[in-house]
């Protein structure tokens, strides 16, 4: 009995590790620079991917941990994003925390 309860309790474990490893890719978006929108603290920059989804990605020096991980980017670049990503009704965004490439 003893070891039932360890072996259910190892794999519900390895479930955990396989679906958090899984969510990560989750956060990241890549795609083409559409176009930037300057605000305040950064700038918003739309990103199409390349299945035709559009995204509202938010980048701000205090997002991506300091001005040594800030880029600002521009129109026609490839990019692939990290963060925190929401839906509204109508549209897809993205917190930008860390600007994995830039193409």
């Amino acid at each position: 009995m003893k070891n039932l309860k360890k072996i259910s309790l190892l794999f519900i474990l390895m479930v955990f590790v396989v679906s958090c490893a899984c969510m990560k890719d989750k956060n990241t978006v890549s795609g083409k620079v559409e176009s930037i929108e300057s605000g305040k603290d950064g700038y918003t920059a739309k990103i199409a991917t390349d299945n035709k989804e559009v995204y509202f990605a938010t980048i701000s020096i205090v997002n991506v941990g300091g001005p040594q991980n800030y880029k600002q980017l521009k129109e026609g670049e490839e990019v692939t994003l990290k963060g925190e990503i929401w839906k509204t009704d109508t549209e897809k965004h993205i917190k930008v925390k860390e600007i994995i490439s830039v193409k």
